[in-house]
């Protein structure tokens, strides 16, 4: 099984005046070019990751440390996103789950900067290249739209419920509820969970929501991505006593007003980590994330997590 390096505390950071250390990333080897990585703990106790790439890319691994490309989700091509897209074939952000005996694909296509934007749900039986059926539009945005339809995820709630949190940048973070029949939107609601202002142009996306007893945690990304090692990305976390909100962070600021508490920064070696995601595996909570390397290259970040007084600690 998979182990961090205790000696992967190299670099200190300053968060509104308070230093906190972050670990390097656990070793991963192989096909470990990712960016936007989520990962699912298989039936059979194996990894099966989605990560943004031509028709959305797939990975597995047997023990959470060496990585194997897994082709595709759509190896025929994915049509019905060019619109989108304008014509590439790039799928970005998909959010993996397993419910109800299949595998749960919500993905993103878009054009960078860009509102014209949509989430999709595929699902398959096995998770395997070519095995997934697109299940049609989740929600959509454009120009006349104040969010962008990006950076879906699914959070299946103990009642039952399921809801999906997204967004990019402009208005911030939403929610909306789903159909666990259908893992389609009902009902015409939308909650607002976490915006930036117009100093920081914004910047904030890529939410995942978990839960630990009855606190919701809201992860999100800071700042900048896609900047090779000059990207600025940053994981943030907020959490509160209800899904829809309101979050706040360590010093009590709500995050639809900017708040968040920091996770995960740049350090040494380790540029712009960001886009995470979490799962618990039977050791422990596991962050998942991509960050650059010196020569720009994107790539997967592992880390484990502890709680301290109910807050989220990377190591």
């Amino acid at each position: 099984m998979w182990k961090l390096l205790v000696s992967g505390f190299v670099a200190v950071a300053s968060i509104s005046g308070v230093n906190a250390a972050y670990p390097n990333p656990g070793p991963v080897t192989g096909d470990t070019r990712v960016h936007d990585p989520t990962v699912v703990k298989t039936p059979s106790g194996g990894y099966l990751l989605a990560h943004t790439g031509d028709n959305v890319s797939l990975k597995t691994s047997s023990d959470r440390t060496a990585w194997k490309d897994a082709g595709a989700v759509f190896p025929n091509g994915a049509p019905w996103t060019t619109q989108y897209t304008k014509g590439d074939k790039n799928l970005w952000a998909p959010d993996i789950s397993y419910h109800n005996g299949q595998y749960y694909l919500y993905y993103s296509a878009s054009s960078f900067g860009q509102r014209t934007s949509a989430i999709f749900l595929a699902t398959s039986k096995t998770g395997a290249s070519g095995s997934w059926t697109n299940q049609g539009l989740v929600v959509e945005s454009n120009d006349n739209n104040d969010y962008n339809a990006i950076d879906g995820n699914l959070f299946v709630d103990s009642d039952g419920k399921w809801w999906l949190s997204f967004g990019s940048f402009w208005s911030g973070i939403k929610l909306i509820q789903l159909d666990p029949n259908t893992g389609k939107r009902t009902g015409s609601s939308m909650y607002s969970l976490a915006k930036r202002d117009a100093s920081v142009e914004g910047a904030v996306e890529a939410p995942f929501i978990t839960k630990r007893g009855s606190t919701y945690y809201l992860w999100v990304s800071f700042d900048k991505c896609c900047q090779g090692a000059a990207s600025t990305y940053r994981v943030m976390v907020g959490r509160s006593s209800s899904i829809t909100g309101p979050y706040v962070d360590k010093a009590g600021k709500q995050m639809i007003s900017g708040g968040g508490t920091e996770i995960m920064a740049s350090h040494g070696s380790i540029h712009g980590p960001g886009h995470n995601a979490v799962f618990t595996d039977t050791d422990a909570d596991v962050l998942v994330y991509h960050y650059y390397d010196n020569a720009g290259t994107a790539l997967l970040g592992i880390n484990l997590l502890r709680y301290d007084n109910g807050w989220p600690v990377a190591y």
